[in-house]
Formats: C-alpha cells, sequence, structure tokens
C-alpha cells in the first residue's frame, strides 16, 4: 500500500469533505436510533416504510452493532420502571456520573438479562436477515465500516470510524439517559425527573425533549411548546409527505369550546377531555392556581424562598426526598390557602387515576368544580371554570 493511499485513501478528499462525512455520518446514525428504534419499534407512534426501516437497521448494524430487540427491550423497561431500583439507567438511583460515563455498560448489563429481552421486547422486527446476519455477527457490521473507512479517508478514518461508535454510547447512553433525568426545564410533570436538556433538539434528534416524550411516550412529536425544535419531527414529515412514513399518534392537544364557560354543563364528555388532557391539566394548574397563590402567600419572603416553595408544591410527590417532603408539610402547615390549593390538585389527580364507574366519575369531577368554586379562591375558582370549557377533539 503506497504512502498516499495510507494518509488520503482511495479517493484523496479534501480536509472538509472528512468533516462533513464524520456530520451527517453521526447524523445519520442519531436518526436511526430515534425514528426507528424509538418512535417506531419502541411507542410505535410512528409506522416507518419497510424499505425505510430497513436503511436504518443495515446502518445500525454498521455503526454500532446494536440488537432492535435488545435496545427496545431495555428503552421500555426504563419506561415501566423509571427511576427506581430496576430502572436499567437512572441517575437518580445510579448518579449522574455513572449514568453518564458508564452507559453503554449499564446497557448492555440489561441486555444481558433474558427476562428483561423476552418481557419487553415483543412485537420488533423478527425476519430472516435479522436473526441471522444482524442479529447473529453484530461485530462484522463495525468491522466492515472500519474497513471501509480506512480505504476511503486513509489513516483519518480511524479517527471517523472512533467517533461513529461513540456517538450513541455518549450521546444516548450518556447525555439523554444520564442528564435527561437529571437536568433541565420540564414542561410537564410527570411521575419521573426527566426534563428537556435543550429546546432545540438538533444534536440528539430531538431526544433533547425528553420530558415531553416521558410526558406523552407515544407520540412521534416530541416538540409541544412553539419555542421547541425536533430535527427527528422534520424527517417524519418529509418521509411522511412522500409516503415512507404513517404518523400514527401525536400528543393531544387540549380543545376549548369558544362559549363562555359558565354556560357549559358538565358531562362525561368533559371529564373525558380533562383526562385526555390531564398533564396539560396539571401545568394550567400551576400557572393559574399554584404560583399565584405561592406570590400571594409568600410575596415578603423573597424570590429565593417561593422558587423553593415552586418546586415543592408543583413538582410529583414521589420525587421530593424526605427533606423535601418534611419542608412541604411546614410549609402547608404554616399557609392554610397553599394547602388548600394542593389538596385541591392532589384531589383532583386522584378523580383520574381511579378506575371508578362512568356515573361515579361524572359525580366526583362534579363536586371538584362545585367546591372549587366554592372556596374562595380566585384563582381555583377561575381553574374551575376552566374545566367545564375542555371538549374531546372531533374526528378528521
Amino acid at each position: 500500500m503506497s504512502l498516499n493511499l495510507l494518509t488520503e485513501g482511495l479517493l484523496g478528499l479534501p480536509g472538509w469533505a472528512y468533516v462533513l462525512y464524520a456530520l451527517l455520518a453521526t447524523h445519520l446514525t442519531v436518526m436511526a436510533v430515534t425514528l426507528f428504534l424509538h418512535r417506531d419499534q419502541t411507542h410505535r407512534g410512528v409506522d416507518l416504510h419497510p424499505a425505510v426501516r430497513h436503511v436504518f437497521r443495515f446502518w445500525l448494524w454498521m455503526t454500532t452493532g446494536m440488537n432492535t430487540k435488545e435496545w427496545v427491550a431495555v428503552h421500555r423497561k426504563h419506561h415501566a420502571r423509571c427511576e427506581t431500583e430496576e430502572d436499567p439507567h437512572s441517575p437518580q438511583v445510579l448518579g449522574l456520573s455513572k449514568v453518564l460515563f458508564q452507559g453503554a455498560e449499564l446497557y448492555k448489563k440489561e441486555t444481558a438479562n433474558p427476562e428483561t429481552v423476552e418481557k419487553y421486547g415483543r412485537g420488533t422486527v423478527d425476519d430472516w436477515i435479522e436473526r441471522n446476519l444482524y442479529s447473529r455477527f453484530s461485530i462484522l457490521g463495525v468491522s466492515i465500516l472500519l474497513v471501509a473507512n480506512v480505504l476511503v479517508f486513509g489513516v483519518l478514518g480511524l479517527t471517523i470510524w472512533a467517533i461513529q461508535m461513540m456517538t450513541i454510547p455518549f450521546l444516548a447512553a450518556g447525555i439523554v439517559n444520564g442528564v435527561g433525568h437529571f437536568w433541565g426545564y420540564r414542561n410537564f410533570e410527570c411521575r419521573d425527573a426527566a426534563t428537556n436538556v435543550s429546546p432545540v433538539g438538533l444534536f440528539l434528534g430531538g431526544e433533547e425533549l425528553h420530558n415531553n416524550h416521558h410526558a406523552f411516550p407515544s407520540s412521534a412529536k416530541f416538540n409541544l411548546r412553539p419555542w421547541e425544535f425536533d430535527i427527528g419531527w422534520v424527517w417524519l414529515k418529509a418521509l411522511s409527505a412522500v409516503g415512507l412514513a404513517r404518523i400514527r399518534r401525536v400528543a393531544p392537544v387540549p380543545v376549548l369550546a369558544e362559549e363562555a364557560a359558565e354556560t357549559h354543563h358538565l358531562e362525561l364528555e368533559t371529564v373525558r377531555a380533562v383526562i385526555i388532557n390531564r398533564l396539560h391539566v396539571l401545568r394550567l394548574y400551576s400557572h393559574m392556581v399554584t404560583i399565584p397563590a405561592i406570590r400571594e402567600s409568600l410575596r415578603d419572603r423573597g424570590s429565593r424562598v417561593m422558587r423553593r416553595a415552586r418546586k415543592l408544591l408543583i413538582r410529583e410527590p414521589e420525587l421530593l426526598d424526605t427533606r423535601e417532603r418534611d419542608r412541604l408539610d411546614n410549609l402547608l402547615e404554616k399557609h392554610s390557602e397553599l394547602e388548600t390549593v394542593y389538596t385541591y390538585r392532589e384531589r383532583l389527580r386522584d378523580i383520574w387515576e381511579t378506575t371508578a364507574q362512568n356515573d361515579l366519575l361524572l359525580k366526583r369531577f362534579k363536586d371538584w368544580c362545585w367546591e372549587a368554586e366554592q372556596s374562595g379562591i380566585r384563582q381555583l375558582q377561575d381553574f374551575a371554570r376552566r374545566l367545564r370549557s375542555y371538549q374531546l377533539p372531533q374526528p378528521a
């Protein structure tokens, strides 16, 4: 092999082409994970065309060697056991540094558990090529890629290959599973610690919007606020436009009646609309009731105290540690209005978390609204009237 061939590869490309290829290749890997493994195979939010699926499967075999069924199983178990001892990679349990720097090892450890793979990996692709090539010879693909990189790019192909090998272990197993459950902002107070790492989901394919995803796991679209951007959703819309993808589910958008809420009779459809949009409802409750009550009750205590109270009153009780729960109890004991709005929120959650018959469900909802309207707390009264406006979406 000549020296030029060794250093420049078969094509002798300029330096910028190496950078461009590395960026495009790693982006395609990220897209294969988020669109195929995550949104298509795991949560069924989208049906990709078989040809698109196979392109992604082949590329993942070449760049990661990951097994589809194993990846899906680990991620589904993560959702089912989130932030518990059984969660394969919770930074709340294992610590941020361990998940951030050893995320790939945690993933491999869980894939070695046959019970996890069998229970949570059902329904994934299981054709001849999956069984006899991709799963059976998982190392072959990355080995072929290594040889191809060196032939095309020369010695620098080794560096590009190493970058490709580190993409998913660092970005997905580390950043998304680690930072995405430890630091960031939350649009929705779901029962786990998932956060939106960034409102711009570009480098991680939209997976940066992790709180949105955990709030609505089966949604094929991760951006839910006007200022958020999900590059994966752009890909899906483009694929859908040319018949290569079928969007199955997206997060619900609240539908409110145009007339004055006071004129609405509470019916079972209203309750169902509230239940479907329950995380939107909880978010609205925080903004309409809880936060104004904090400002009014603690207006002389300073912004730091109000920020701490906001976390205690809005965050799911299961996510508070012992010390924080003690602070919450003390806060509620000292401020009766805060205790009232907190109690009403928990009662509202109890309504949609029970399995009551329709008549009882409607009665409990009517009682909640009537009592809230008689509470004497203006923000709570306004919120109860707003709930009357919720409607089920009309069929397309």
